[in-house]
């Protein structure tokens, strides 16, 4: 088995999968963990070449939310697109940065993921609210590279 295969249970994965529901619930907004083995430069450039990939940036309202993970190199980034990025507070994904960070630092990867999906789904439903007619626009399975 992969580190990235080993990374997470099925059952962990099952868990972040009903964290991704319970965030995207009451908002149009769209949230996707992707892991990957590891990569050689910078990890936030990869989550945003990783995010067009994804399709992360075709949502309607622009209000995608991307937690890429390089599981060997122990690093991680977390991506918004434009529509939350201009409505949320300076400091919010600084914040979800060091929420996501403290869990793992206690190689609690599971609990940081979740703890990071439901803060940014807490921030989406502030600004991006469910409306009649809104669907769920994205996979919400954990993606692998």
């Amino acid at each position: 088995m992969s580190e990235v295969e080993s990374f997470l249970s099925k059952q962990d994965e099952a868990e972040i999968v009903q964290a991704i529901l319970e965030a995207e619930k009451d908002t149009s907004g769209e949230i996707r963990v992707h892991l990957e083995h590891s990569f050689k430069g910078d990890h936030m450039k990869r989550a945003q070449e990783l995010f067009y990939r994804l399709k992360m940036d075709n949502t309607r309202e622009s209000n995608g939310v991307l937690l890429y993970i390089a599981v060997h190199d122990h690093r991680f980034a977390i991506i918004g697109d434009s529509g939350i990025n201009k409505r949320v507070p300076d400091n919010f994904w600084d914040k979800t940065r060091d929420l996501i960070g403290r869990h793992f630092k206690n190689g609690a990867f599971k609990e940081g993921i979740v703890a990071g999906v439901l803060s940014a789904g807490e921030e989406l439903k502030k600004h991006f609210p469910w409306k009649p007619g809104d669907t769920n626009e994205l996979s919400n399975e954990v993606s692998r590279n």
